[in-house]
């Protein structure tokens, strides 16, 4: 089970090819950011370092960590952030509780953030690898 005892933000990234949603809960559960977001190392970055900077501990979630989860995932653990992953088998029986029917980024992005919140056993820690790692330098 992944620690989140030192965790200030919860990010739930909803990824995709062109872009990602992504949604930040505080440990409270007030929502603190909620857009979508440029599939670019310089848009990462800056929305990862900003995030850190005002509220401290960041986790970034995906839901998909190979593949098009692989940039977020070396962008947040370069800018300090701690990451996990939320298997999409894990994920529906939780999206199931939640309000609307809709499948939405939007609506992912805040399951993602409020399951690692409030069900951090639900988490998958991701230790480095050359699948997950990329060489985008």
């Amino acid at each position: 089970m992944i620690d989140t005892d030192d965790v200030d933000v919860y990010l739930g990234l909803d990824v995709g090819k062109g872009e990602h949603h992504a949604t930040a809960l505080t440990p409270a559960g007030k929502r603190v950011f909620d857009k979508r977001l440029p599939n670019t190392e310089p848009k990462l970055r800056e929305v990862f370092t900003k995030l850190r900077a005002r509220y401290g501990t960041v986790l970034v979630v995906v839901d998909q960590p190979a593949s098009i989860g692989a940039l977020p995932l070396a962008v947040a653990r370069d800018t300090g952030c701690r990451v996990a992953y939320l298997p999409g088998l894990t994920m529906r029986p939780i999206a199931d509780l939640h309000p609307g029917e809709a499948k939405t980024d939007a609506r992912d992005a805040a399951i993602i953030a409020d399951a690692a919140r409030t069900m951090p056993h639900t988490l998958r820690d991701l230790a480095p690898s050359d699948e997950t790692v990329p060489s985008w330098r």
